[in-house]
């Protein structure tokens, strides 16, 4: 027993042994480290005969079952910018810093400093959506489903809504905009064709028991051709005469002129607003480049009926989302600071930019080819919207392969297939990350 004793390493001779290293940058050094010394006491206490290689391969799998059980931070090589099925937008250091302060110890989460007594959750990010939109409120969900749920459960329950029938739209999972209604007890009203819709379609379709006046945003399609579509300012005039709220959900939450980035242009919050929405709608993890969290602005006395409906409070949001919402909002405000936030980040960086990162990667890796890329803005927002790019290439018969192992590597890497190459768009792969994958990449190669 003295002797297989000695055979076993030490925590830290396993902390750097190749087959574990890795997991550090996964799981982190002090939980490694308790993982390996719980294997070792355990060969210890039950004074089993164990070989070095096999002791490090139970802990490498112990390692990677626990892994499997949790969020794993990946690296995006596939190009999408906001990727839903990656987490959508990268969060920015100043707020996840804000979140970090605020979710560390106690806050004024509905407390009023100044009266010593309870305050509103709601008026900590209101004051700036307010500043950065224009609009007279604003209140904060958990997402923007959830806000068009809470819109039309205080203003539409057992009345009708009235949509454009081209806008009668399904999102991501399956869900319908239909289905959403009527969950929500409202009545849908569909009006126009699927490709034409007119002013008179909305007069038309008014009645006693018309609750509010719809304008949804197309999200994942877009027509084009023989089209003809009512517009925000033409909706909310006849809003206005009926007396009916007038609710545009844009979903995506764009609250600069892209085209500034060479994107398309898409509506923004504010441009709804002046058009004479009298609520508006939209995301907090898309174009705006947040957390998840469903954002209503809009008129003063509309957003207080919203806050005195009881629904809200199974729909409203802890104090880390509003802190990284918050911080998020902050950066909005100019141009240089915007450009703090990942997604507004990668826009910005220039070709020559990623070229010169390109060729650290040709460099370092055999087989290695730079070319020219598209990236996509994704998350549902500008779905034909393409950036020009760069990508790192590989060509192999076994690509497919080859994308698995990268996706199974520690970091987890996840690249796009096409045309028989395996591609890092480098647009979505952030600078300081470029070791990790260069590393990565060297050891799929070895």
């Amino acid at each position: 027993m003295a002797d297989m004793r000695r055979e076993i390493p030490p925590v830290n001779t396993i902390l750097e042994h190749p087959a574990i290293a890795p997991y550090e940058h996964l799981v982190g050094r002090e939980t490694l480290r308790r993982t390996i010394a719980g294997a070792l006491d355990r060969v210890r206490t039950q004074k089993v005969a164990i070989s070095a290689e096999l002791l490090v391969a139970e802990i490498a799998e112990t390692v990677e079952r626990d892994a499997a059980a949790r969020l794993l931070p990946v690296v995006n090589g596939t190009g999408v910018l906001l990727h839903t099925n990656l987490g959508r937008a990268p969060l920015a250091e100043h707020a996840l810093a804000v979140a970090h302060e605020i979710g560390a110890g106690y806050s004024d989460l509905e407390y009023d400093l100044i009266g010593g007594r309870r305050g509103s959750r709601y008026a900590h990010a209101a004051a700036i959506l307010c500043e950065l939109t224009g609009a007279d409120d604003a209140l904060v969900v958990n997402n923007n489903a959830a806000a068009v749920m809470l819109a039309l459960d205080t203003f539409a329950r057992d009345r009708e809504v009235v949509v454009a029938r081209g806008q009668a739209i399904e999102i991501g999972g399956g869900f319908r905009l239909p289905d959403v209604l009527a969950r929500s007890g409202a009545t849908l009203v569909d009006v126009g064709s699927a490709n034409k819709t007119y002013p008179r379609d909305y007069e038309r379709a008014l009645t006693t028991r018309t609750g509010l006046l719809l304008r949804a945003h197309p999200s994942n399609y877009s027509l084009e051709g023989f089209v003809r579509e009512t517009t925000g300012a033409e909706i909310a005039e006849i809003a206005g005469r009926a007396g009916v709220p007038f609710l545009e959900d844009l979903g995506s939450g764009a609250l600069h002129d892209l085209r500034d980035y060479g994107l398309p242009h898409e509506r923004t919050v504010q441009e709804a607003l002046r058009d004479g929405a009298d609520l508006v709608a939209f995301s907090g993890d898309k174009l705006l480049g947040g957390p998840q969290a469903g954002i209503l602005v809009g008129k003063a006395a509309l957003i207080a009926r919203l806050r005195a409906n009881p629904l809200l409070r199974a729909l409203r949001t802890d104090k880390t989302t509003l802190a990284l919402l918050a911080g998020t909002l902050r950066l909005h405000r100019t141009r240089e600071s915007r450009e703090r936030i990942p997604f507004y980040a990668m826009l910005a960086t220039t070709l020559d930019e990623l070229r010169a990162r390109a060729a650290a990667y040709a460099r370092s890796i055999d087989g290695a080819l730079v070319e020219a890329s598209l990236a996509y803005v994704g998350g549902g927002s500008l779905p034909q919207a393409t950036v020009p790019s760069i990508a790192i290439a590989f060509r192999t018969p076994y690509a497919d392969a080859l994308a698995e192992r990268l996706r199974r590597g520690r970091p987890p890497i996840v690249p796009r297939v096409s045309d028989g190459s395996v591609l890092l768009d480098l647009r979505t792969i952030a600078p300081a990350q470029d070791a990790h994958v260069i590393a990565a990449l060297h050891a799929i190669d070895a």
